[in-house]
């Protein structure tokens, strides 16, 4: 990318350059989406400064490239237009690749802060080329060659590195160093390394109106939009990367910013069709404020300085407000200057504290210390913070931003639509943008978590805002009505009908949140049809706005704060393992030796349970409780040709009958075991050594029984205390394994009396079952391979047979 955008400002001098502009621009386009590719897969790995110079790099030269279009194909006419659209995204680079090579050479990052300071120098030079004609194209060409050469040092160094398998280390290139920085399952409380990125963007989108507040640049115009635009969509993805790094509140407060980007970009681009300047409904504004202090009041919980920062915005959405012309006045101008100055200042504490040991102070400390003194308020903290309802997930929960989006879509259709100049208000972008595309990846988030209802409910109204909005205040009626909106509408209802009954087995508020949906469908309808009565569209707006507003509080509050403050309510109709019924069976740590006690105390009284093993979750009964046996055999629907198997914790418990096995067998186990390997042996009179009585014709079959000591110190230490279990895996027969501990209740409902939870499982695969019955001939089979193969096995049994 640097090597083009040398040769054009090279050969920008020339009558005709040797890129066109149409041309790099393509090419930008292309590179931007692989620097985002690369900054994004390795922040897999490693959260490093190398994420957010790929990610800045690629929001750049995205911006970049669409602006060089615009001029290639003459779409910025006047002398100055590519000036005036070029300067904001120039300035707002210059200073955020200033900080980046900033902290990249405090924390020892040379190559990468080469890389950002070469094309910060660049993009000043750029800015002052547009400025003075005594300023020569050539110096930002000088820079950009700069970055070509750390560049191909750099992957120079790397390919030495692979091919002689690490024997040959260019300095500066190897990444050894920085797997101290690799990242478990991140939690609430760790450092989200998207955030710095996010911030970014909120530079470059005040710079569009910071730059003409201060006469940098000469009006508000189309050529801007790409900056606006560009940094409104890194954004959205910026709010996805959040939810992965499992930061709720930082998450919630991209994607409401990403509103205000994509709003602002629709404006200026609004001009090309009608010249007037639009107008911004003050409802919608005012709502917007409140979300935005009650967020930053939440987040000031979290980290007080990020909490400050966000009344910024807030200032920003009253300015707004305040003046009919919104982006295009004074007040809004004014204030997004301090916005670009304090996102600048997050952005560096941001990364310094990413990157380097010492810390720069935020509060969230001294906050912390203040709430653990208090009795009312409790923070939410630990792993199990963001777990879902059908195990684990990668995304935190993303309801928080969902219900906020319901609220600004509904207030936003408080605006009345004008026939003859549809598009003189500002809605579609609140709407659209709100309603429909967060709405849209709040319902994607709630999916990948296993909430199935709320993600269709959340998908649908996603589509219905999308819609309507774009029909009712985007002209697509024309002069009359469409009747074919009306019947579209209908099957709206229909659907969420069917929504509003099944929220009857969720709870209160999600039932009173899809009922009054049904307000809003139905003044689409009467609206569709011009029957809509005269107040029905504000009264239908506040009641399903402040439903929406409660559920909004009420995930805020439990994101944030242990403890229920603003419930939502039990179930309306209560079913057997439906609607709250996970209170009934007690979900126990298995970190905890208590837990691991009372587990066992469940087992020897005749319950089942599930626990965590060295491959999947099971569900275990006593050897010597032929009821839960039978019980657990029930609750599985247990298959005849998937009998139920025999755990031991140790070769110990079948020492009394060691002389009913063979040599060659018991041999084997001692050798196998502990490990996630069953043996199939035959069965005879040792099975009532082990106390099995009466649940003994649950357990293998006539001929055979399966048998294994695991490899995992909670499970042989659960045995030690009740003695030999019966096992079977935790899900309905024919269904897929259980891989974390909130499946097991979720599958087996009230038939499970308790689940010891370890989190995800080690491993996604069962064990490897062998068939040892014709062991003493010298022959194993297989009836199942599982963790272990094949190839580790079968050495196991030449070992046995040689000695």
């Amino acid at each position: 990318g640097s090597l083009l955008l040398a040769v054009h400002f090279y050969s920008s001098s020339r009558a005709s350059p040797l890129i066109p502009s149409t041309a790099l621009g393509v090419l930008l386009l292309i590179l931007s989406s692989l620097l985002a590719y690369t900054g994004i897969r390795r922040s897999l790995r490693n959260a490093s400064l190398f994420l957010s110079l790929c990610l800045t790099v690629s929001v750049f030269w995205c911006g970049y490239g669409v602006v060089f279009i615009l001029e290639g194909e003459g779409i910025l006419e006047d002398a100055g237009d590519f000036r005036n659209a070029l300067v904001p995204g120039l300035v707002t680079f210059t200073l955020v690749l200033l900080i980046i090579a900033v902290v990249g050479f405090l924390c020892s990052e040379v190559i990468l802060a080469m890389v950002a300071s070469a094309i910060s120098l660049a993009s000043a030079h750029e800015v002052a080329t547009h400025y003075s004609p005594t300023f020569g194209s050539s110096a930002v060409a000088c820079n950009y060659m700069v970055v070509c050469l750390a560049g191909g040092y750099f992957g120079l160094g790397r390919m030495l590195w692979f091919l002689t398998k690490g024997k040959i280390v260019l300095p500066g290139t190897d990444l050894a160093v920085r797997k101290t920085h690799e990242p478990t399952q991140p939690t609430s409380g760790s450092l989200n390394p998207f955030a710095a990125t996010g911030l970014m963007l909120n530079v470059l989108s005040a710079s569009v109106f910071g730059c003409r507040l201060l006469g940098v640049t000469g009006k508000l115009f189309v050529g801007q939009v790409p900056w606006l635009w560009a940094a409104g969509i890194y954004q959205i993805g910026i709010c996805i990367l959040s939810y992965r790094a499992m930061d709720v509140l930082m998450a919630t407060s991209f994607g409401f910013t990403s509103i205000l980007k994509l709003a602002g970009g629709y404006s200026l681009l609004h001009m090309i069709w009608q010249p007037e300047e639009p107008t911004f409904p003050t409802p919608f504004l005012v709502v917007f404020s409140i979300l935005f202090a009650i967020l930053a009041l939440f987040l000031t919980f979290r980290s007080p300085l990020d909490g400050l920062y966000l009344l910024f915005y807030l200032a920003f959405c009253i300015a707004l407000a305040c003046r009919p012309k919104g982006f295009f006045e004074g007040g809004p101008q004014g204030v997004a200057v301090a916005i670009f100055v304090a996102s600048a200042l997050m952005t560096l504490v941001h990364l310094y504290n990413g990157e380097a040991k010492t810390q720069i102070p935020t509060g969230k400390a001294a906050v912390k210390a203040l709430l653990a003194r208090s009795s009312f308020l409790k923070l939410r903290e630990g792993s199990d913070l963001h777990a879902p309802y059908l195990g684990y997930s990668k995304y935190a929960d993303a309801e928080v931003l969902g219900y906020a989006c319901s609220v600004l879509a509904s207030f936003a259709m408080t605006v009345t639509g004008d026939p003859q100049a549809p598009l003189a208000t500002v809605v579609i972008p609140w709407v659209v943008a709100a309603g429909g595309i967060l709405k849209f990846l709040g319902g994607s988030v709630a999916f990948a978590r296993g909430k199935t209802l709320e993600s269709s409910a959340f998908i649908l109204y996603a589509v219905m805002w999308v819609i309507w909005g774009l029909t009712r205040y985007g002209g697509l009626y024309g002069p009359t009505r469409s009747f074919h909106a009306a019947v579209g509408i209908i099957s709206f209802m229909l659907f969420n009908g069917f929504i509003v009954f099944c929220t009857l087995f969720l709870n209160t508020a999600w039932f009173f949140y899809s009922l009054t949906f049904l307000l809003i469908a139905i003044s689409f309808l009467l609206d569709s049809i011009q029957a809509l009565p005269d107040g029905y569209d504000i009264a239908a707006t506040l009641i399903f706005g402040l439903v929406s507003f409660y559920c909004f509080l009420s995930a805020l509050s439990s994101s944030v704060f242990e403890g229920s403050y603003l419930p939502m309510g039990r179930a309306l109709v209560q079913l057997s393992g439906m609607g709250g019924g996970s209170t009934k069976c007690p979900h126990l740590p298995a970190r905890k030796a208590s837990s691991v006690k009372r587990i066992a105390d469940i087992l020897k009284n005749g319950g089942t349970c599930g626990i965590p093993t060295d491959t999947v979750y099971v569900l275990v009964a006593a050897c010597n409780r032929p009821d839960a046996v039978e019980k657990a055999h029930q609750s599985k629907r247990q298959a005849q040709d998937r009998p139920m198997s025999l755990w031991i914790s140790s070769l110990k418990q079948l020492e009394p009958a060691k002389h009913l096995f063979s040599p060659i067998l018991w041999d084997f186990m001692e050798a196998a075991w502990p490990s996630p390997i069953s043996l199939v042996i035959p069965r005879g009179r040792w099975v009532d050594f082990l106390g099995m009585k009466d649940s003994a014709k649950y357990v293998g079959t006539p001929q055979s029984v399966a048998i294994r000591i695991p490899d995992c110190s909670v499970t042989t230490h659960l045995i030690d205390l009740v003695g030999p279990i019966v096992v079977t895996s935790a899900n309905p027969t024919g269904e897929a394994d259980t891989t974390h501990h909130n499946q097991v209740y979720a599958k087996l409902g009230n038939k499970v009396d308790a689940v010891l939870c370890d989190g995800p499982s080690p491993e996604n695969i069962a064990s490897t079952v062998v068939d040892c019955t014709k062991i003493d001939s010298g022959n194993i089979g297989f009836f199942r391979v599982g963790i272990v193969p094949k190839s580790q096995v079968k050495p196991i049994l030449v070992l046995v047979l040689h000695l």
